[in-house]
Formats: structure tokens, C-alpha cells, sequence
């Protein structure tokens, strides 16, 4: 577990991070404070979290970052069935409760998928429903669940919170990224010309894009309690629910 949080003033929007499959918490902080600027990585409170199970097989990464490797959750070659979901959906809640409260999550690659159905699932009350609702997402890499078992609850509704979804030319998930978009009502989007990796932020274009994103998180928290009071004042809610039923 590692955490980037940077710069004074107003409190920064806090992210809890899920890494690409077969990484780490650690590899993805190298792959985000690696390749976007201090300007940027600033403004965020970062949390980058270990996924929950030892990698079964070989990493993509391996011989490039070191180990060990993690992954949240195990899949067939169709990627519509799924092993230890629900522990990874348990496991995600719990990280969310001891080292939270979070304003939203980002996530990379298998990371991505997680992060762009929760708020879906939290919804439906399927999914971390002990935590404070999930405000915004950052999305690099992202596609949608193949089961329909999954994204029949996950993407009933459109994602109404505010999305920065990162999109690659030459990545092997962008159609499926895109398809994703769909879901979300307003999007950010930053296209980039490489592959299924987390991209620099060096243009104009992309940079001006997160800024704006960051710039709507950072009015909305200014003018909301804090997400520390917020999780007090659901926690409160739930003892007088409990009470009246007494």
C-alpha cells in the first residue's frame, strides 16, 4: 500500500488506485508519478493498493518491473466467466473502509474493468455498501464485463459521476474501452497514440483535458462536506435506521 498526495491548500480529491492484472500497487504508482507531470500529480491524493490474489501465471511485466505480482481476480479465456469475484468485490470494500474515505477510484487495465462497473454495482447495491458513494473515475485502459451476469447490473443505468476515460490508438482493449464510454453520461475523454499502457501526459490537448477534469472535482469538493463528514453522517444514518426498527 502506497500513497502520493502533494501540494497544500485545498484538500485534494482522494483516489484509491487498481492496478493492471499481474502487477502491483507499487508498479502502478511508477507508471502514474513516472509519466505525469508533478503539476498534475499534485492535485491528487493517490492510494495505490496490492490486488488481493498472488499472480497465477506469468506477468507482462515481468523482466521490466519487479515482483511480486498480484491480481484481482481470475477469468477464462472468454472473459465471461469469473473466479473469486465476489472476494475481490469484498477485499475492494474493505481497503475503502480502513484506508479511506475516497472520493473515487482509478484504475488501470483489470483495474479499469473494476473501476468503471462499482459505481454501477454500488447502485444496485451489489457492491460496497458500506462506503460513501463513488463521486468520480479515472479509467486508463478500461473495457466493459462480458458477462451478463455482471453488466446486466453493472451498466443498467447510465454512470451519471463525472469520468476521465484514457483511450490508446493501438491498445487491444480501445473498442471495447469505447464501447465502455457509453455508459457514462458526460465524459472526459484523452485519446493517445500508444498501446494498453498508461500514457505520458505531454501534449497540449490531453493536459488541457485534465485539468478541466480536475478542475470540476476540485470546485464540486470545495462546495461539499468533507468526504470524511460525509461517511460520519451515513454511518450516523444507519445507527437511527437501526434504532427506529428496534
Amino acid at each position: 500500500m502506497g500513497s502520493l498526495a502533494g501540494g497544500v491548500g485545498a484538500r485534494r480529491p482522494r483516489f484509491l488506485c487498481l492496478h493492471g492484472f499481474r502487477t502491483s500497487g507499487e508498479i502502478m504508482r511508477k507508471q502514474v508519478v513516472g509519466k505525469w507531470p508533478a503539476e498534475v500529480t499534485a492535485r491528487l491524493d493517490l492510494v495505490f493498493a496490492d490486488a488481493p490474489f498472488p499472480a497465477e501465471g506469468k506477468s507482462d511485466v515481468h523482466g521490466i518491473f519487479e515482483p511480486p505480482y498480484y491480481e484481482w481476480f481470475q477469468f477464462d479465456k472468454g472473459f465471461t466467466e469469473y473466479r473469486n469475484f465476489d472476494k475481490c468485490l469484498a477485499y475492494i470494500e474493505e481497503l475503502m473502509i480502513k484506508e479511506g474515505p475516497f472520493d473515487g477510484l482509478m484504475g488501470f487495465s483489470q483495474g479499469s474493468i473494476l473501476s468503471g462497473a462499482l459505481p454501477g454495482l454500488q447502485e444496485q447495491g451489489l457492491a460496497l455498501t458500506r462506503v460513501p458513494k463513488i463521486k468520480y473515475l479515472i479509467i486508463i485502459g478500461g473495457a466493459k464485463f462480458r458477462s451478463p451476469a455482471i453488466a446486466d447490473k453493472a451498466y443498467a443505468n447510465m454512470i451519471k459521476i463525472p469520468s476521465l476515460h484514457f483511450l490508446g490508438d493501438n491498445d487491444f482493449l480501445k473498442p471495447h474501452g469505447e464501447q465502455l464510454i457509453e455508459s457514462f453520461v458526460d465524459p472526459f475523454i484523452i485519446r493517445h497514440p500508444k498501446g494498453h499502457t498508461v500514457p505520458r501526459l505531454v501534449d497540449e490537448t490531453s493536459l488541457e483535458v485534465m485539468s478541466r477534469f480536475l478542475d470540476k472535482m476540485e470546485k464540486e469538493i470545495s462546495e461539499l462536506p468533507s468526504v470524511k463528514a460525509e461517511a460520519e453522517a451515513e454511518a450516523a444514518a444507519d445507527v437511527d435506521e437501526k434504532e427506529v426498527c428496534i
